[in-house]
């Protein structure tokens, strides 16, 4: 990793090995910094309080490798990015301002990206993660994760069960306690769809009523009109000498007839005249036939006018037109079958709801009995890491137990409390010495013990599902002496398998690194600058000399020094 103007770091060059690291150095050094720098690359909260001050913007850059094929680098081609000989190049931006960016592959990517691959590549473990190790809830995680397909298959058919049974359980409290408002809704829906009945309207009958009052209203004016306009184009029998515009155009036509032969042009205007001379007449015997034809009956006016009556009674109450509701009663009836069919429909709910109940009765089962068989091979594997971290009498057991409820399922006989994860209750208990009777950790575990606790559970993992890299911070505190020594050996042992990378204050744990980096910070009186170097031979024996006694020169401290190390070398 490259770290820049992170925190007390202005820039610096982190190393890895790819066995086991152990970050060192003195207290506000800046060690927490190289943990918090590969929290932001693996997709960790951005706060620009860490950037350092009097800078625009930190920056932290790392080359992971990843193996081709494996999950985090399927997702990371998904995303679009490009692996390099196999190592993933990760960046992560943070401005002074709160802004973040990140880039995975060379490519600009979320930062909920980054997060997606965290769980396939670092597991992170630090005095936070030792306080949720204290939570029930993440004890029945653990123990989850460790027993495998065993309790995920079940797991997840309970899961759809559980969910499927909450909604159904839903709908029947909806369709119970509305069932006086649902009775209400559907008496007003019947009255107003036996309205509609009575009435049977037509669609865009209201504007044909509306037209036909229009005219029966003005019955007599358009009679009158209609004998005028025709008078004016066909003649008034009553008057032969009168002229009319159709004598008059048939007179225009022959004028024209009998010189057309002359002139084309002229032809041409005695055509249309013709064709003005065929719609006068057409439209004199329509005129004619209207005024023949015009109903003036005052009865069916007024029978015309009751019926429009009873539409805009209907449509004040259930729309703007006939239209509209035509559409109200569709959707009335629609939603009154509904209603009408939730007896139906409770007794088919019912039904379904004690059937899911009876399958997540046998599905619970299956869990309690898996996590069961798991917490037994998981609890021994714990308690054996424990003897190998210096605490030989401590046994370590898993307390499954249920909750009576009389709303629950019945599982074992006995109707218990259940939830997303099923009927158990999971806590881990320590036993630390014969006699001691087994006490959940968090009442049974002094500090330096919980680590132990933590690593152990850890390395039990490790064993059956692995991630590439282990970064443990300060997970040894409280931790001293024949302790420390132990814990130092465990990671050993256990970067064989994985990359681990402590940080620590105890020499103990750090004789036993691959390879030990000091983080140390200078003060040239104006800006506080921190390096990273990695520490060898005699920097080495003086790092581990202050750490012991606090003197990198006492003769006493190097010879213990010099002693952790050769120990290291021999387990090696």
């Amino acid at each position: 990793m490259r770290i820049r103007s992170l925190g007390v770091i202005d820039d610096a060059v982190v190393e890895l090995s790819p066995g086991f690291t152990a970050v060192t150095g003195e207290t506000g050094a800046g060690k927490t910094m190289v943990v918090t720098s590969l929290g932001l690359l693996l997709g960790g909260r951005a706060d620009p309080a860490l950037v350092r001050i009097g800078s625009p913007s930190a920056v932290v850059e790392g080359r992971i490798s990843v193996p081709p094929g494996a999950a985090a680098a399927v997702r990371a081609e998904e995303a679009g990015a490009e692996l390099d000989e196999g190592a993933l190049l990760i960046s992560r931006t943070i401005s002074a301002g709160g802004r973040s960016r990140a880039h995975l592959g060379g490519r600009s990517v979320p930062v909920g990206v980054l997060a997606e691959l965290a769980d396939e590549l670092v597991a992170v473990h630090g005095q936070t993660d030792q306080q949720g190790l204290l939570k029930p809830a993440r004890q029945r995680g653990a123990l989850d994760r460790y027993a495998g397909d065993a309790v995920a298959v079940p797991l997840a058919k309970y899961g759809d069960a559980y969910r499927r049974l909450r909604a159904v359980t839903a709908q029947l409290e909806e369709l119970t306690t509305r069932a006086r408002e649902r009775a209400q809704e559907a008496d007003l829906l019947r009255f107003g769809l036996a309205e509609i009945e009575a009435v049977e309207p037509r669609a865009g009958e209201d504007a044909e009523l509306a037209a036909e009052a229009e005219r029966l209203g003005h019955s007599e004016a358009l009679a009158s009109a209609a004998a005028l306009a025709h008078g004016a184009l066909a003649g008034d029998p009553e008057d032969p000498e009168a002229l009319d515009a159709t004598t008059l155009v048939a007179g225009a036509q022959r004028a024209l007839d009998t010189v057309r032969a002359h002139d084309p042009a002229l032809a041409a205007l005695a055509d249309r005249m013709g064709e003005i001379s065929i719609l006068l007449a057409d439209v004199a015997t329509e005129l004619a036939g209207y005024a023949d034809n015009l109903d003036a009956d005052p009865r069916r006016l007024a029978a015309v006018e009751e019926r429009r009556a009873a539409l805009t009674a209907l449509t004040r109450k259930y729309g703007t037109d006939v239209a509209a509701v035509l559409a109200w009663a569709e959707e009335g009836a629609a939603r009154l079958t509904e209603l009408d069919g939730d007896d139906d429909r409770i007794g088919g709910l019912t039904a379904e709801r004690d059937a899911l109940r009876a399958e997540l009765s046998g599905l619970a089962q299956a869990l309690t009995d898996a996590r069961t068989e798991a917490a037994a091979r998981f609890a021994d594997a714990v308690t054996a890491e424990l003897a190998s971290l210096a605490m030989p009498h401590a046994r370590v057991s898993f307390d499954i137990r249920q909750t009576e409820d009389p709303e629950g399922v019945e599982v074992g006989g006995r109707t218990v409390a259940y939830g997303p994860a099923g009927v158990d209750e999971v806590e881990l208990l320590l036993a630390p010495h014969p006699g001691a009777p087994p006490r959940p950790i968090a009442k049974g575990a002094s500090g330096g013990e919980l680590s132990r606790v933590m690593l152990a559970v850890e390395v039990v993992f490790a064993g059956t599902d692995p991630v590439p890299t282990y970064l443990f911070d300060e997970v040894d505190a409280g931790v001293g002496g024949k302790a420390a020594v132990e814990i130092g050996r465990r990671l050993a042992k256990l970067a064989k398998s994985a990359q681990v990378v402590v940080v620590t204050h105890l020499p103990q744990v750090a004789a036993f690194a691959d390879r030990q980096l000091l983080v140390e910070k200078t003060n040239d009186g104006s800006v506080t600058r921190s390096g990273v170097t990695v520490l060898e031979g005699e920097d080495r024996v003086r790092e581990l000399s202050r750490m012991l006694a606090g003197q990198e020169d006492s003769e006493t401290a190097r010879a213990h020094a010099e002693e952790l190390l050769a120990t290291a070398r021999a387990d090696a």
